[in-house]
């Protein structure tokens, strides 16, 4: 029977561990990191790097012990401890936590681009207003609202009279499929404190209206937005400075394009994507993923039907990719 080499495995899982600390050192140290985490989550990555280094260095001086000291350890838990089986079997169980540290070393660290963007689509201004005209559009006069209450009532009559026990079947049916439909609605409002919401962005608009344009920087990025899609009347010809990298459309025209950046709640899995429509003849001279810097006049735009925030007559240049690619929200 072959004797399984507890100290040989030990060793295994101390270098893992400390092949994961020191990727997440290498991330920190370079500044890469911010391509996957948001600043909020440091704290966390802070602690696991300790805890790998930790666990690793523990795993590591286990290892060195004599054959006779580890047949004697136990934590008497009853369970089995020991990666049982074959030797492909066990390769194949370390390869699964051996290979995330090797590809992490050997891949160059970049940002999300726009072929994300594509995959995920994309929100025009900070994408607030499209649920307000998908409110506005749906909702009847008061008029039309009684007509179709009486129709319907109508009709629940004769389906009652028809067959009454399978209409009150159906009715405690719908009855349950609302209370789901419910539950699972959620309007941005639900998110913030009302009357917080308003005064916050009624407070921002004021001090935005004062300035001589409206300057869009990685702090305000998604508030800047927001304040457009509430409020745009009162930005229209106003002058406005924006960057972030160049995306476009399928059905865009040449002198169409968006300045787009991603926002990051927790890592790039949550990362959503926001960008502003720009009317320029320069735009057919940058290609996407190039980090552009556009200057012009916040107009009304319409994209699909969408009233959207848009700039005009604008400047552009090709910049450098800033140190932080992504936004992210204030709270």
């Amino acid at each position: 029977m072959k004797i399984y080499d507890q100290s040989f495995h030990a060793f295994i899982q101390g270098v893992i561990l400390i092949g994961f600390a020191l990727l997440i050192l290498g991330l920190i140290l370079s500044g890469n990191i911010v391509y996957y985490i948001a600043p909020t989550m440091m704290p966390f990555i802070y602690f696991a790097l300790g805890t790998f280094f930790l666990l690793g260095i523990v795993q590591v001086f286990r290892s060195t012990k004599k054959e006779d000291d580890h047949a004697h350890t136990s934590c008497n838990c009853e369970h089995e401890h020991q990666i049982r089986g074959p030797l492909w079997l066990q390769i194949g169980i370390y390869s699964i936590f051996i290979l995330p540290v090797v590809l992490g070393f050997s891949f160059p660290d970049r940002g999300l681009d726009s072929s994300v963007a594509a995959n995920r689509g994309i929100q025009f201004g900070s994408g607030i207003s499209t649920n307000s005209e998908i409110a506005e559009h749906g909702s009847q006069s008061s008029k039309e609202k009684a007509e179709t209450e009486e129709n319907e009532g109508t009709s629940r009559a004769e389906a009652y009279l028809e067959d009454p026990d399978e209409y009150m079947e159906s009715l405690g049916a719908s009855s349950n499929q609302s209370d789901i439909e419910e539950e699972d609605h959620y309007q941005i409002e639900d998110l913030y404190d009302e009357e917080w919401f308003d005064e916050y962005y009624i407070e921002l608009a004021e001090e935005m209206l004062e300035e001589d344009h409206v300057q869009v920087t990685e702090k305000n990025y998604l508030d800047v937005m927001t304040v457009l899609d509430l409020y745009l009347d009162d930005f229209i010809g106003k002058e406005i400075e924006i960057m972030g990298f160049a995306y476009r459309e399928p059905d865009f025209e040449e002198d169409q394009v968006v300045a787009a950046r991603f926002s990051m709640t927790c890592c790039t899995a949550d990362a959503s994507v926001y960008g502003t429509l720009i009317e320029s003849e320069e735009a057919s001279q940058f290609d996407d993923d190039t980090w552009i810097l556009a200057s012009g006049t916040i107009e009304r735009g319409d994209y699909h039907g969408q009233s959207v925030p848009k700039i005009t007559d604008a400047f552009i240049q090709e910049i450098e990719e800033p140190a932080s690619p992504y936004v992210y929200p204030s709270y």
